[in-house]
């Protein structure tokens, strides 16, 4: 096996060959299950394995793939709570992609815990620069083919372990041509595969003959593509205009593997692979990966990726809470997440779910964990939406600690401590946290205050001086258009006695107060209450209401079935809404086990803030995911036009579109390298087919999909046309689901891929179609070779990548020569 893994770019890093030797650590999974076990980083560099002893049977722990990061001890909440038991020092954390748990490891000493941390994160940073072909080409990938094939691990594969491993690999291949295959890898000709070998046998499995046969096409001796070849396949196929002669020089050289090639300006069948697998044939232009979109329009005008009860990690009744549901939310890209704070012990707030059997964990420790990770994804602001159940006391405490561990980061005024007129936009937020929250007052009055305290303090100073009887005073318009009923601002550091809620009345004199007549509310402490500045809740009665009384700064929570009724009975009224105006929706309390609601039709309606379950995965947050995807993830997406207009006329379940309807042919050509089910059965192989679904407005939202193919996971070919004709384009978004066929039951989900339907890349139109394509027009257009090859690389249920897992699709999109009408 030492030939294959000859190849291996591994760093010379004296870590790394520590690891391969092995070490035994301490695998933590509470305070009560702390097990030894000897782990060692496999020859590949790829994969960390481990055993109960040293010489005992090992097996496969994790991948360097899976892995995001590495922490040292004194960031892992579970490792502080034994820092009795072990020193900080000695421990680390994996932390994985995805929502798989972290692993908390104790080294014997801190020596031992700083080699594996700087040795995994080495690698992590190696994996992370290589792009799709790099990790395919990389031998580590064969050699953990090698030891999951060659049984009796003696480093030599027979052909009876060729076959278990074809069933690994989800190949149920005719046993004539598998032997052909074995005996043309074998020039030993000893009966066995090794090293390189085996190498040329997984290259001869994993042969694409679509894309040769489209290579060829273009080719004149079928061994290479000239400079002008390859530019006529990027005018042709991909569409790529008047700048393909450039882009084709650009490619050659990053794809092509040969560096005479790069100096002949051709491109290789390998270079050309390479091309299609890579981020420059990926289905999601790569236009729309960084921040391409417009970042200085009101906050208003951007789709928000938001989370409910984040400290959350399971259910909503007996879950763990934990600040690695705001670690998790905020490297995702959550740039609102939600924080429900309660008295606790000792003077300390502390966060849960009120009522419930979910643990306890202390705000300031959330406070710290948002201050640290707030920014590591995204520069743009952060928003704590803050349900605050605490005492007076407490809200002091909270307060003081919002102030002091956030420092600078907090925002507690407004910009240019001057009153907007308008929701500030994510640039001029940049780095800064925004706190949404209960407010006593206007900002108007806030800021009034703040230009009344140099005159205070002079008063103050002229006290023992005599003064006039004020005259009585009128109040404001402002005063009179606030709530009859409000909380009563108290000196700062008054007893709990002081504080009462009163009736507003007209003041005869400053500062009197009148014992309250109406129905009493929560009390608010004024420190905590001037934190709030351009997210104050208010309830919400009706768009009219709102439209009359409430101001931008304002923002308003619905539930997920008062959302979808309002869009329902008043979409053109929410939409409008929405202009001006923040809305948060939120899960129904049902939901105990923290399943999410669908998020489409409340985008639909402009609704900036949906909030999600991330902790749990599924459909709903596919769809958030593929969503938040673009603009660099950095959790905010500027919203349609027609979704910003104060005037809008747009109703999300009746809609017309301001530009023209589409048509959307996606072609299905093959899968490659589809991952097993269960790994547990050698036998079962999938039997795949593709579905393609169109998400958005109500008229557009369908799905499509393939026939499947028989015991083949490895290579299938559909060569299959879907057809989709779609109103609203700019609200849409496909998901390509891969399952295995099952005529007994429901279909298994394989893996899937969600993206907008502005970040697809596609071939320019070849023609446009009529409002109403005829059948003849489509049957031609189907006959057609269409242009924009891609590859569509997979994920897991949980979101994480299962590369090399992909499906190879052509798509075009034709625009209709008449509006669309819904």
């Amino acid at each position: 096996m030492a030939s294959l893994l000859q190849g291996v770019r591994l760093p010379d890093n004296q870590d790394l060959l520590l690891m391969q030797e092995g070490m035994q650590m301490r695998k933590v999974r509470s305070k009560n299950w702390k097990k030894l076990r000897y782990f060692r980083l496999q020859d590949d560099g790829m994969t960390v394995w481990h055993s109960r002893q040293i010489g005992w049977r090992a097996k496969p722990s994790f991948s360097i793939s899976d892995v995001e990061t590495v922490r040292e001890g004194r960031e892992s909440e579970l490792l502080r709570g034994l820092a009795e038991e072990f020193p900080l020092e000695q421990g680390f954390t994996v932390v994985f992609h995805g929502r798989r748990s972290n692993l908390d490891l104790v080294a014997n000493s801190a020596k031992e815990a700083q080699i594996w941390i700087r040795g995994l994160q080495l690698l992590v940073d190696v994996v992370t620069s290589m792009d799709q072909q790099e990790q395919l080409d990389q031998p580590g990938w064969l050699s953990d083919w090698f030891q999951r094939g060659d049984k009796n691990q003696d480093g030599r594969m027979t052909f009876r372990e060729v076959q278990r491993l074809l069933r690994l690999m989800n190949v149920e291949m005719d046993q004539e041509y598998a032997v052909q295959l074995f005996q043309a890898a074998d020039k030993s000709q000893s009966g066995t595969l090794e090293g390189e070998e085996f190498v040329e046998f997984y290259k001869a499995l994993t042969k694409r003959a679509e894309v040769e046969e489209l290579f060829e096409n273009f080719s004149a001796d079928g061994q290479k593509l000239t400079l002008l070849e390859f530019v006529d396949f990027l005018r042709e196929e991909q569409k790529e205009g008047d700048r393909a002669p450039d882009l084709a020089l650009e490619l050659i050289d990053r794809h092509e593997p040969s560096d005479s090639g790069k100096r002949r300006h051709v491109l290789s069948m390998d270079g050309f692979l390479s091309y299609l697998c890579s981020k420059d044939g990926d289905i999601f232009n790569p236009a729309c990966r960084p921040i391409y979109q417009d970042m200085t329009q009101p906050l208003s005008h951007y789709y928000i990726n938001s989370s409910h009860n984040t400290y959350l990690v399971g259910d909503q009744l007996c879950g763990q809470s934990s600040v690695e549901g705001y670690i998790r939310a905020l490297r995702r890209g959550c740039r609102c997440v939600e924080v429900d704070v309660w008295d606790g012990p000792n003077g300390e707030p502390i966060v849960y779910h009120g009522h419930t059997l979910t643990s306890r964990i202390l705000f300031q420790d959330v406070v710290a964990t948002v201050a640290q990770y707030a920014f590591q994804t995204s520069d743009y602001p952060v928003i704590l939406s803050l349900e605050n159940h605490c005492s007076l006391e407490q809200q002091e405490v909270m307060a003081h600690h919002l102030t002091e561990i956030l420092g600078e980061q907090l925002l507690s005024t407004t910009l240019d401590g001057l009153l907007p007129i308008e929701l500030p936009s994510p640039e001029e937020l940049r780095r800064k946290i925004l706190l949404k929250g209960k407010k006593s007052r206007t900002l108007e009055e806030d800021l009034e205050e703040e230009e009344e305290e140099p005159e205070q303090k002079l008063e103050l100073e002229a006290q023992s001086e005599p003064k006039p009887e004020p005259e009585p005073q009128e109040l404001s318009p402002r005063s009179k258009d606030r709530k009859e009923e409000e909380v009563v601002m108290c000196p700062l550091f008054c007893p709990p006695t002081c504080c009462q809620t009163t009736a507003q009345a007209r003041i005869s004199k400053p500062g009197s107060l009148l014992l309250p007549k109406q129905k009493s509310k929560p009390m608010l402490c004024p420190s905590l209450s001037a934190l709030v500045v351009y997210l104050k809740n208010v309830p919400f009665r009706n768009f009219t209401h709102s439209r009359e009384h409430y101001r931008f700064y304002e923002i308003s929570s619905f539930s997920e079935a008062k959302a979808k009724s309002l869009v329902k009975e008043a979409g053109n009224e929410f939409v409008r809404h929405n202009t001006w105006q923040l809305s948060r929706v939120y899960p129904s309390g049902l939901r105990t086990d923290s399943s999410n609601y669908h998020p489409q039709e409340l985008w639909n309606a402009g609704c900036q803030m949906v909030a999600m379950n991330v902790q749990t995965a599924g459909l709903e947050m596919d769809i958030c995911d593929g969503l938040f995807r673009q603009n660099g993830g950095c959790g905010y997406v500027l919203k349609p036009d027609f979704l910003c207009d104060t005037q809008s006329s747009f109703h999300p379940e009746r809609p017309i579109s301001p530009f023209k309807a589409q048509t959307l042919l996606i072609q299905v050509i093959s899968g490659q390298q589809l991952p097993k089910l269960d790994n547990t059965k050698e036998g079962s192989i999938v039997d795949p087919l593709v579905k393609v679904e169109i998400i958005g407005v109500r008229p557009d939202t369908t799905r499509q999909e393939t026939s499947y193919v028989e015991n083949n996971g490895f290579n299938p070919y559909w060569g299959q046309t879907l057809c989709f004709r779609v109103l609203v384009p700019e609200l849409t978004l496909l998901r390509f689901v891969v399952e295995d066929y099952d005529w007994k039951s429901r279909n298994d989900f394989v893996g899937q891929y969600t993206l907008p339907w502005t970040c697809m890349q596609q071939g320019e139109p070849a023609l446009s179609l009529a409002n109403t394509p005829t059948l003849a027009t489509l049957l031609m257009l189907l006959s057609c070779p269409f242009p924009g090859y891609r590859h569509i690389h997979l994920l897991s249920r949980d979101g994480t990548s299962l590369h090399p897992a992909s499906i190879f699709v052509h798509v075009c999109i034709q625009e209709e020569l008449e509006e669309a009408e819904g």
